[in-house]
């Protein structure tokens, strides 16, 4: 039977698996599941037409004819990739919580699961279009840290570095990936806050 005293134990116990859970799940969907397209696309923003893999129409090389492809604009793409993005990362991280709890013989109720996962996904959804990220970074004081810690991964044609501030190895990337874990946090807490809620109103019929 459920005391007031166990109460918080199991809510801190509730709490600290999930944050297991989806510390540990997180490269995993975010980085494995993700597209390659995906990844590359999300950020882009722009009134311009483009290919559905992300190549601005008129940039194609004069050898690939593309022909009555279908194109939009690369904000839509932007949003399109993020989205798939999004969907993939919160289905196995809500898979992953399922499994946890029904392997440890705990039930989440479906509207504590279903906040938690949104709290992830929505926002998952508006820090990785990269923008929002950016401009939350500046506020914060860390433009000099995301205009300082870029990479370099490939040349042009005239040998000219192509610098890139997003990505593994870059200011952007981390303060992206803490925003992500800082925030699965609060998700983790409202989800078993609400677990127990419901738990104790169960015990109290």
């Amino acid at each position: 039977m459920m005391t007031d005293r166990s109460t918080p134990v199991q809510a801190l116990a509730f709490t600290g698996g999930l944050l297991a859970t989806w510390d540990a799940l997180h490269p995993l969907f975010d980085q494995w599941f993700q597209g390659g397209r995906d990844a590359a696309n999300k950020g882009a923003l722009g009134r311009h037409l483009v290919y559905r893999d992300g190549t601005p129409v008129g940039h194609e090389p004069a050898d690939d004819d593309r022909s009555g492809q279908p194109t939009m604009t690369a904000t839509r793409l932007g949003w399109i990739s993020a989205a798939r993005h999004v969907a993939s990362y919160s289905a196995g991280q809500a898979a992953g919580t399922v499994l946890l709890t029904r392997v440890l013989g705990y039930r989440v109720p479906v509207t504590a699961l279903a906040a938690g996962t949104g709290i992830n996904a929505l926002t998952h959804l508006v820090i990785d279009k990269r923008q929002p990220l950016l401009w939350l970074a500046a506020k914060a004081g860390k433009r000099g840290y995301v205009e300082h810690c870029t990479v370099v991964r490939r040349l042009d044609e005239d040998g000219t570095p192509q610098v890139e501030a997003s990505g593994p190895g870059t200011a952007a990337f981390e303060l992206d990936q803490a925003l992500h874990r800082a925030i699965g946090a609060v998700a983790a807490v409202t989800t078993a806050w609400l677990t127990i809620r419901s738990l104790k109103k169960g015990l109290a019929a």
